[in-house]
């Protein structure tokens, strides 16, 4: 299976946020969308997840046109399609497991979800994936008390818990910290290991998309300018992506650096043996 995106554009009003993108994903890579502010990047995502509708073009997954999809076909896209957002989009007086078990809306009958009615099967699924995330012992706080990194980690679990196909992270680590940072990136990575699961996230570091991703696409002005591994990702590909200081220099990489590195070994953080199997429909 792949993921297509085909002659992508998407206009607000005049102005052309992602211009002609054409990209194919095979399923199970770990894809980093670098590049300025206003380069495209939060727009792709929502398009690919139907946050947002391409102005022209037509994104497909498999033999499925999801561009055209509307209705129940298109809320079970967004089921298999999991975003996870900078602002993690909790439910700040629910707790962390209700909060998780949220996932699973698109997977049982809208009375259920409104009467706050889930299985022991769901719970036992939710608990199992915050042990994952290794934050279990939150499950019962209401998920405002969580700090950032917490929270986020929490997002993923609910994330986890809609059984996707595809995970995107529109920035997961914009507002934490570095070692936050590296706990998040490294479930985001253990995710795509493990499950085989397809992750595409918008970063602003060059680090830590060279450390966790194993495909780079660099974005600028709405175009897809660079598309490469890491080690192809040089001082001319920078250059193409980020352009040049006022006075013509080279961009400082320091400045888009976390000084975080993948390794699965950041405080806080050791991924278990999956046990999200029972999410699964």
């Amino acid at each position: 299976m792949k993921f297509e995106l085909r002659n992508i554009t998407r206009r607000f009003g005049g102005h052309i946020a992602v211009n002609s993108v054409n990209l194919t994903i095979p399923q199970g890579q770990m894809v980093g969308v670098i590049g300025r502010s206003g380069a495209g990047k939060s727009t792709l995502l929502r398009m690919i997840n139907r946050l947002a509708d391409p102005t022209s073009g037509s994104l497909h997954f498999s033999d499925l046109e999801v561009s055209a999809l509307k209705g129940a076909a298109l809320r079970n896209w967004q089921r298999d399609c999991a975003m996870i957002f900078q602002q993690f989009n909790l439910v700040p007086r629910l707790d962390v497991m209700t909060n998780v078990m949220l996932g699973r809306l698109n997977h049982r009958p809208a009375a259920m979800s409104l009467l706050g009615i889930f299985t022991r099967e769901e719970r036992i699924a939710a608990i199992a994936a915050l042990e994952r995330l290794g934050i279990e012992q939150t499950a019962l706080q209401p998920a405002g008390t969580l700090s950032g990194g917490q929270q986020q980690r929490v997002a993923i679990a609910r994330a986890l818990m809609q059984a996707p196909k595809m995970l995107l992270a529109d920035e997961p680590i914009a507002s934490l910290d570095p070692l936050n940072a590296r706990i998040v990136m490294d479930a985001l990575k253990d995710i795509n290991e493990r499950e085989g699961i397809t992750v595409i996230t918008n970063l602003h570091t060059l680090d830590t998309a060279r450390a966790y991703c194993e495909r780079i696409v660099g974005m600028a002005g709405g175009h897809v300018v660079f598309d490469g591994t890491p080690d192809q990702l040089d001082a001319e590909a920078v250059r193409m992506i980020y352009g040049t200081g006022s006075d013509g220099s080279e961009i400082d990489e320091s400045m888009t650096s976390t000084s975080i590195t993948s390794g699965k070994a950041a405080q806080g953080f050791t991924p278990s043996v999956p046990a999200v199997a029972t999410a699964r429909a």
